[in-house]
């Protein structure tokens, strides 16, 4: 059902209020341009997205996860202290009974509500769908308002760190999968974040704040970000410079090995027990053949409130361009982390269930796709369809409607001009245009011999055959194909 059907007409009107601005001065009429950062998609970028899409699903699957949906809006108090400073970024919309209610921010905080409603103690699931953000847009680098997520979860009490170098493993498949160049997933821990910020002096009521700057790193240059913490955020300076010694670290399993002798963090016991966790990580990653592609990075804090241990995001080393161009950058294309906390907050007892969970930046990924084809001029076909049903001659419906009603019954995807009489090179023409690989042609001779012409788009090679071996002719074609 449209999310119009369920919403009523003033939470509506305020929904449309929000997601769209008036039209900017080159727009006329109806037409607006995407400055809004949504955008309507095209057959073609359908095509391409239903290709990603079902590559992503395809991995959550073999790694035994189940589907699941959640509703479009929440109640706002569902949604509320669950993303920090993000929190202000959330579209919200009041019911006429007078509850208030927001649009999902992302799919992680309606599945620890639905695992909490349902005392859900264990689940492995994915999640595809439209979540709203309303942030400044940035169609340059695939960022919008109203955009889709994949997000794969694994809830429930195991042993530490084997659900976590799954989700790693699964980045890793998935990203290696869509061919988009080389790539570097960053993994810390915020308990490392934690016990970092106290080593330096951040005083414990600022830990978020902080953190939410520390996560514009891979975005702003450190004396930006350090500005920020220092006179947006009443930091000390010198703390500041402190935290400024470790965010520029990085490396693989020797980097943890260092930090267990940093004298501030072995001091720490957050950070030791985080510590203490990524080196197991780090074996489970090099078994499963990814540990190359995983660099502990102290940058990485992650700015969303509710996570509470590992950490990663996967970021393109270099987008696929042609010579001489400029490569695009889109920033991360993959998140998630450790969140161990969320569920309680929904349960009455306060009943935690561990989470850990990734979601891939599937627009980032499309718009990277789609610059390439645009670049190298790659055409998209729209439909699938394998055969079309065509006449040379006059008031020969009735047999194409014949024809074509036999192909769909065997389950073959055909297609036929909605005109009694249309002239065979127009049909011709069509399927050139569109793709269709094979033409079947009934005249007033093939009628009388009782045979079919099956006819080749690419070659334009044709080939009679008896009409009652069509369906099986055809078969045999695409299954060669």
């Amino acid at each position: 059902m449209p999310l119009l059907g369920l919403l009523p007409r003033r939470a509506w009107a305020a929904l449309l209020s929000q997601l769209l601005r008036p039209p900017c001065a080159s727009c006329t009429g109806a037409v607006r341009c995407q400055s809004q950062g949504t955008r309507d998609l095209s057959p073609q970028h359908m095509v391409v997205r239903e290709k990603i899409l079902d590559l992503v699903i395809s991995c959550f699957k073999r790694h035994g996860a189940k589907g699941m949906d959640t509703p479009a809006f929440e109640l706002k108090e569902t949604l509320t202290e669950k993303y920090g400073e993000d929190s202000g970024l959330m579209y919200d919309l009041k019911d006429q009974g007078g509850e208030l209610l927001s649009l999902r921010y992302d799919l992680t905080v309606p599945f620890a509500r639905y695992l909490a409603m349902n005392k859900v103690k264990k689940m492995k699931r994915y999640h595809v769908g439209k979540v709203w953000r309303r942030e400044s847009p940035s169609i340059v680098q695939g960022r919008y308002r109203e955009f889709c997520q994949c997000d794969f979860d694994i809830a429930g009490q195991f042993d530490p760190m084997i659900p976590d170098a799954e989700c790693l493993k699964i980045m890793c498949e998935i990203l290696s999968g869509l061919q988009l160049g080389d790539f570097l997933i960053k993994v810390n821990d915020r308990r490392i974040v934690d016990g970092m910020f106290a080593a330096c002096g951040v005083p414990e009521s600022k830990f978020r704040a902080i953190c939410s700057s520390i996560d514009k790193l891979d975005k702003m240059a450190w004396k930006d970000v350090r500005h920020e913490m220092v006179a947006k955020k009443g930091l000390a300076p010198e703390v500041a410079d402190r935290i400024g010694d470790y965010v520029q670290c990085h490396g693989g399993v020797s980097l943890v090995e260092q930090m267990f002798q940093d004298p501030r963090l072995s001091q720490n016991k957050q950070a030791l027990e985080g510590l203490e966790d990524l080196k197991l990580l780090f074996e489970y990653l090099n078994l499963f053949g990814i540990a190359e592609k995983i660099s502990f990075d102290l940058s990485l804090a992650r700015g969303l409130d509710y996570y509470t241990g590992v950490i990663y995001e996967a970021v393109l080393l270099q987008t696929p361009t042609q010579a001489g161009e400029e490569p695009l950058n889109v920033g991360s294309v993959a998140a998630g982390g450790r969140y161990d906390g969320l569920v309680g907050m929904f349960d009455p007892k306060g009943h935690k269930v561990p989470c850990v969970g990734l979601s891939i930046g599937v627009e980032r990924i499309f718009y990277i796709v789609e610059q390439r084809m645009k670049t190298k001029g790659e055409k998209v076909r729209t439909t699938e369809t394998q055969v079309f049903v065509a006449t040379p001659q006059k008031n020969f419906l009735q047999e194409r409607l014949k024809l074509i009603t036999e192909l769909w019954d065997a389950g073959i995807k055909a297609e036929m001009l909605y005109k009694n009489n249309p002239k065979l090179l127009t049909q011709l023409h069509y399927c050139e245009s569109t793709g269709i690989p094979l033409v079947v042609i009934i005249g007033e001779q093939e009628l009388k011999e009782g045979i079919i012409k099956i006819r080749s788009v690419a070659s334009r090679e044709e080939v009679a055959i008896k009409r009652e071996n069509l369906v099986a002719e055809i078969q045999k074609r695409l299954s060669e194909s």
